[in-house]
């Protein structure tokens, strides 16, 4: 038997089919850490830290979660095929348009937020991976999906229209996948001695082999990686979307999972794992300096003006801040000012170079805060 797993023959005659049943983790003989991936955990150690420590300086560390949880959930579902963009992502008019590629996107943040909450009430487990799944799903194309439910039926990954007899990976079979994610739940919580960067580059290879989900898995064990940062206290904050990395690198991606599966290879995936650490990291941590940067060159732009009172102009630079792309009214509603009184703040923005206007008439007008997106939409296009 390979350390990584083995091949189980499913069926017979014409339905025969090989599916694959991963071994219990950790992989037996250990990782083998050489040189090379003694400096990428050292590097990738050393970024974390870099990234967390710039995340609790943050005077509004909210908003930042809020900017990079909703580019984490739109690069994890562009991963999957989705058709969406930032612009869509912060649309004022997103709770009405009956956009399918919009919900998967929207469902994400709603996933990663209620995780986030559960996670103190429950620990990682089966229940939690079908109670998270469940929100993921809910809203979208067609129950066969079973949002929140465990397989119960053989799944397989290829591309559109493959069969079981042309899919490029068959995940276990019903029986072998349960004793898998009774394996993968005790590795959650047993006391470990091995680095917590490779446990978590572990952790995700395997949930992703074992494909518990008919639809979903890949944003799920995407959502795992963030969960785990923070359950090894490795991040405070969601400040890391991985995704940008796995989505600039998808057939590698795919390719190193495969590699462990059919060549015992889990050191070239966590070196892999590992850069997009390094490169997420440095990635978010330039991210942040960058609207740092903006936020401070825009306020001193209002902290200039000559007005008695200018509180309706800071409470609107507030909201778009987390919100780039307003309305009057919803934005009126938020700062709690009158419609006339957001009108005018808006206009002062607007003078001021900092939003634009980009649709609308007269009572239903749309401005961006259009140097913020620029920042946000690097990687999502």
């Amino acid at each position: 038997m390979k350390r990584s797993g083995y091949f189980t023959s499913n069926l017979s005659g014409s339905m025969k089919y090989l599916s694959f049943s991963p071994t219990k983790l950790p992989p037996d003989p250990f990782i083998s850490i050489d040189d090379e991936m003694l400096s990428l955990l050292t590097n990738a150690y050393h970024i974390l830290g870099e990234l967390n420590g710039i995340s609790k300086q943050l005077l509004n560390i909210d908003l930042f979660i809020s900017m990079y949880v909703r580019k984490e959930a739109l690069l994890t579902s562009q991963i999957e095929g989705t058709q969406a963009t930032m612009d869509d992502i912060f649309n004022p008019y997103i709770d009405v348009n009956n956009n399918l590629n919009v919900t998967e996107v929207v469902n994400y943040v709603k996933a990663l937020n209620y995780a986030n909450n559960l996670r103190l009430k429950l620990p990682l487990s089966v229940r939690f991976f079908k109670e998270v799944h469940k929100l993921l799903l809910s809203g979208l194309r067609g129950e066969e999906k079973n949002p929140g439910e465990i397989r119960i039926s053989q799944n397989w990954i290829g591309p559109a229209g493959s069969t079981l007899k042309n899919a490029r990976f068959i995940p276990p079979n019903i029986e072998d996948m349960n004793q898998a994610l009774n394996d993968l739940e005790k590795y959650l919580h047993d006391d470990f001695q091995s680095d917590r960067l490779t446990r978590i580059a572990l952790i995700h290879y395997q949930f992703e082999t074992i494909h518990p989900f008919l639809d979903g898995n890949g944003r799920i064990g995407r959502l795992l990686i963030m969960l785990l940062l923070k359950e090894y206290l490795l991040l405070d904050y969601d400040t890391l979307y991985i995704s940008y990395y796995f989505k600039m690198n998808r057939t590698e991606y795919y390719d190193r999972l495969m590699d462990v599966r059919l060549k015992d290879d889990y050191e070239s995936w966590i070196k892999f794992f590992l850069r997009g650490i390094i490169i997420a990291s440095t990635d978010a941590i330039n991210m942040i300096n960058k609207i740092i940067n903006l936020h401070n060159i825009n306020i001193d732009k209002i902290d200039k003006l000559i007005y008695k009172s200018k509180s309706a102009i800071y409470q609107l630079f507030d909201y778009i801040e987390s919100h780039p792309i307003i309305d009057i009214k919803q934005a009126s509603l938020f700062i709690h000012k009158s419609f006339n009184t957001t009108s005018k703040a808006i206009k002062i923005l607007v003078d001021l170079g900092i939003i634009k206007q980009v649709e609308g008439d007269i009572r239903y007008r749309v401005f961006a805060y259009e140097e913020l997106l620029a920042i946000l939409r690097e990687g999502t296009e």
